[in-house]
C-alpha cells in the first residue's frame, strides 16, 4: 500500500488541521505606493499617458481595492504624473469607499449616463486628448470598444507592457504569502490522501478539500479543485462525471486556494493501493522531467529553456515530441501570482530572461491515452542564487509525501 494514502477518515482529519495563517501579513499601503510608482515609471518609458484599470486582479494589485468585474464600468484610472481616480456607477461610491485602501478622487456616473464619455472627460481635464492610452488587458472587449468609440482620437493600447511589467516579479511580501498559502494546501493534500478508500467518490473527496482549505485559513475554501480516479486521471482537467475509487486505483489531485488574493496550486498522483510497473516507470520519468525544467530555469535564462528541458526528458523515454501523445500536451508551467496562471509561462517561444521573483508552476504532465495520466505541480520562485522551491517535490511514487524520506 502507498505510504501515506488511506487508513483514516473525514472527521479525523478534519480534527486534526488547524489555521495555519498565524504571522502572515497582508501587502501595505506603503508597497502599493511603491507598485503605482513603477507603474509610472513603466509608462513614462513608453510614452504611455494613463492606464485604465479594471475591476479585478490589476486593480487590486495597484491599488489593494478589491472589486469584481462586471456588465458596468467599475475601475480607475492612474496617469503617468500619479494621480488616481476610480470611475464607478455613483450607487456604489459607499461600497468602493469602504473597500477602498488607498485614498482618492470618485466620480460616478449613472444608469442612463455614458461611463466611457466620463472616462474621456477626466482624461482630458488633465490634459490628455490624444496619444497613448493604456487600457488593462484583462478587461472585456466591450470596454475597449466603448473607450475607443467615445475617443477615438487617443490611441489605446495594450496595458500588459505595464501590468505584468510590474506583477510579474513578485516583492518579498508576495513570495511570503504564497509560500504560507501553497504549505496550506500541501497539508490539505496529505489529509486528503489520508481519507481515501474504497467506494469513495470525487464528489466527497471534493468537499473535503473545500473544507479542508477553511480549516487551514482559507475562508472561501479551495479556489479550485480537480479530484481524478482511475482512466479519468488521462484527461488534464478531468470529466464530466464523477467517480468511484476501487482498489489499485490511481489518482491524481490538483487543487489550490487564496490567501490574501495569492493562489495556490498544487498536484500529486500516486496510487491506492499498488501501482503497476508502467505507472511506476512514467510516474519516475514525469519526476525527472520536473528537476530537468528547474534545473534548467537560471536567472538570464530564458523562460522557455525549462519547457524544453523537460520535453527532452520525455522525449529520451520515447514520449512525445512536442506535444503529441502520449506524450506533454501543453506547456510546462505557468506564472502565478493574484491570478493562477499569469505571465510569464514556461513555454516554447516565451524568450522573457528568467529574473529574481518570478514565479512558476512546474508540471510536465504526462498523457497516456487510453491508460492514465501523471501530474506533479509544485511551484518555484527565482531567488538571487536561483531557482527555489516552495514545496518539496513528491518524493516517490511509494512514498508520494516523503514521511520515510
Amino acid at each position: 500500500m502507498t505510504i501515506g494514502v488511506g487508513g483514516s477518515t473525514i472527521d479525523q482529519e478534519l480534527a486534526k488541521l488547524t489555521d495555519m495563517t498565524q504571522g502572515i501579513s497582508a501587502i501595505g499601503i506603503e508597497e502599493y505606493r511603491q507598485r503605482q510608482q513603477k507603474a509610472c515609471a513603466l509608462m513614462a518609458a513608453n510614452g504611455i499617458q494613463g492606464i485604465y484599470l479594471n475591476a479585478g486582479t490589476n486593480l487590486y494589485y495597484f491599488t489593494g481595492l478589491k472589486w469584481y468585474a462586471s456588465e458596468r464600468l467599475v475601475g480607475a484610472l492612474l496617469l503617468a504624473t500619479g494621480e488616481l481616480m476610480y470611475v464607478a456607477p455613483h450607487f456604489e461610491q459607499d461600497s468602493l469607499t469602504d473597500f477602498m485602501l488607498m485614498d482618492a478622487p470618485f466620480h460616478g456616473w449613472h444608469e442612463h449616463e455614458s461611463p466611457y464619455d466620463l472616462v474621456v472627460s477626466l482624461l482630458a481635464r488633465h490634459g490628455i486628448e490624444s496619444g497613448k492610452v493604456a487600457m488593462d488587458e484583462s478587461a472585456g472587449f466591450f470596454l475597449f470598444d466603448g473607450l475607443r468609440n467615445a475617443a477615438p482620437e487617443i490611441n489605446w493600447v495594450n496595458g500588459k507592457v505595464i501590468s505584468a511589467g510590474c506583477r510579474m516579479r513578485k516583492s518579498p511580501a508576495e513570495i511570503a504569502l504564497m509560500q504560507r498559502a501553497k504549505e496550506m494546501t500541501l497539508e490539505v493534500h496529505k489529509a486528503t490522501a489520508r481519507i481515501l478508500k474504497p467506494g469513495i467518490s470525487t464528489t466527497e473527496v471534493t468537499a473535503f478539500i473545500n473544507e479542508a482549505h477553511k480549516r487551514v485559513g482559507a475562508p472561501q475554501g479551495s479556489s479550485f479543485c480537480i479530484v481524478l480516479f482511475g482512466l479519468a486521471t488521462s484527461f488534464p482537467h478531468g470529466v464530466k462525471d464523477p467517480q468511484i475509487l476501487k482498489e489499485n486505483d490511481w489518482v491524481l489531485i490538483d487543487t489550490g486556494c487564496l490567501l490574501n488574493g495569492y493562489n495556490s496550486d498544487i498536484t500529486r498522483t500516486y496510487c491506492y493501493g499498488t501501482p503497476t510497473a508502467r505507472q511506476r516507470q512514467m510516474w519516475q520519468v514525469e519526476k525527472a522531467a520536473q528537476l530537468a525544467a528547474f534545473n534548467a530555469a537560471q536567472l538570464g535564462k530564458l523562460c522557455e529553456v525549462a519547457d524544453y528541458a523537460a520535453r527532452e526528458v520525455l522525449e529520451a523515454n520515447g514520449l512525445g515530441p512536442d506535444y503529441q501523445l502520449p506524450g506533454l500536451p501543453h506547456r510546462t508551467g505557468h506564472g502565478c501570482g493574484l491570478d493562477i496562471h499569469e505571465w510569464p509561462y514556461l513555454v516554447r517561444g516565451d524568450k522573457t530572461p528568467l529574473d529574481v521573483g518570478m514565479v512558476f508552476s512546474n508540471e510536465p504532465m504526462l498523457v497516456l491515452p487510453g491508460e492514465f495520466g501523471v501530474r506533479l505541480e509544485d511551484h518555484f520562485y527565482m531567488s538571487d542564487t536561483g531557482p527555489k522551491w516552495f514545496t518539496q517535490p513528491s518524493h516517490s511514487v511509494d512514498d508520494p509525501f516523503g514521511y520515510q524520506a
